[in-house]
């Protein structure tokens, strides 16, 4: 008689993976409207957790426990960059937060049963001020740099003139189209900025001008090698810029000044909301500009200006009196003793 073949049945599914799950995640977030940008650094910054319980032969999230977190918390604390240098706190505290977000997401997918980074305590953040801001004349002595001869030289100084002008993010200024100045009106749109936010700004007759030179002069060349897509500042590629080459050029432009200051494209945003400050403006005012989601981001500038601290301490503190003033007052009560 012929053997009864058996039946094959189907091996049940293993645990899922914390690489898989990741994946899940991160198409999760997309699916959210999350921007590009958020989804791209929330994959570095699990990768670098994944990575680490990789080498400790952690692959599935039921593995996972809060001492183990609190391990990987301690293993930032002591790592140590190429150059020797620790991980800054506010580079800590993302890279857990990214980890506690994720575990958060898998434990309202059923995916765990619990979470273990619930209670996982982030560092502290200390407010740190910016390390350099520019003075008018620093501003004016950086823009003063570039060749407006030269097609290149003339679309620089049309992007510093547009920073200076409007305090946006580099990103934003990257993003700009050329239909998203309004001459007439002296505005412009800043479309989805940080968080997706659309925004509406003024921008000074000076940088539209510099802005209207340059897109008559300069951007036609630089269109030659490739099509019109409505980006408004491009490479010598036809090309829109990235982060990166922005932020090299800003930087050469500071170094070549001699003011003795560095930084990049965000210099200028500590330089705006600080000046305006300087001269009065409402910090609401500022928030509206810069596009600050919470009013204690901007508020933070407020520690910078440092003019109207000068004046109130030197009209109320004894010791800010020079002197000399101090020496002929007393000459002068010596005088009409005698």
């Amino acid at each position: 008689m012929p053997r009864p073949r058996r039946e094959r049945t189907v091996p049940a599914a293993g645990p899922e993976k914390l690489v898989v799950l990741m994946e899940q995640h991160l198409a999760w977030m997309l699916a959210q409207n999350y921007s590009d940008d958020t989804v791209t650094t929330r994959r570095s910054t699990i990768g670098y957790f994944l990575a680490w319980c990789q080498e400790r032969g952690l692959d599935e999230p039921a593995e996972i426990t809060r001492p183990i977190l609190e391990r990987y918390q301690r293993s930032l604390f002591y790592h140590r960059k190429a150059n020797g240098q620790p991980l800054t706190f506010r580079t800590q505290n993302q890279r857990l937060r990214a980890v506690k977000g994720f575990f958060r997401w898998m434990a309202r997918q059923n995916h765990i049963l619990h979470n273990p980074a619930s209670e996982l305590l982030l560092p502290r953040l200390d407010i740190r001020l910016p390390k350099y801001v520019l003075t008018a004349a620093e501003v004016e002595q950086v823009l003063q740099q570039s060749d407006a001869g030269t097609v290149e030289g003339l679309r620089d100084r049309a992007m510093l003139e547009t920073f200076y002008a409007t305090a946006m993010r580099r990103m934003e200024l990257v993003n700009l189209k050329v239909w998203d100045i309004d001459q007439e009106r002296g505005t412009v749109m800043i479309r989805q900025g940080k968080g997706k936010k659309d925004r509406h700004i003024p921008i000074g007759e000076r940088a539209l001008a510099w802005i209207a030179k340059y897109v008559a002069d300069a951007r036609p060349q630089l269109l030659m090698r490739t099509s019109d897509d409505g980006t408004l500042f491009l490479t010598q590629m036809g090309e829109p810029f990235d982060r990166k080459q922005l932020t090299k050029l800003v930087r050469r432009y500071l170094v070549k000044s001699g003011i003795g200051k560095v930084g990049g494209c965000h210099l200028f945003r500590h330089t705006v909301a600080t000046l305006m400050l300087e001269n009065g403006a409402d910090v609401r005012v500022i928030q509206e500009l810069l596009g600050h989601s919470q009013l204690s981001t901007t508020e933070l500038y407020t520690r910078v200006s440092i003019n109207l601290l000068k004046q109130v301490y030197a009209a109320t503190h004894p010791a800010a009196k020079p002197l000399f003033d101090e020496l002929a007052k007393e000459a002068a009560e010596e005088d009409d003793e005698s």
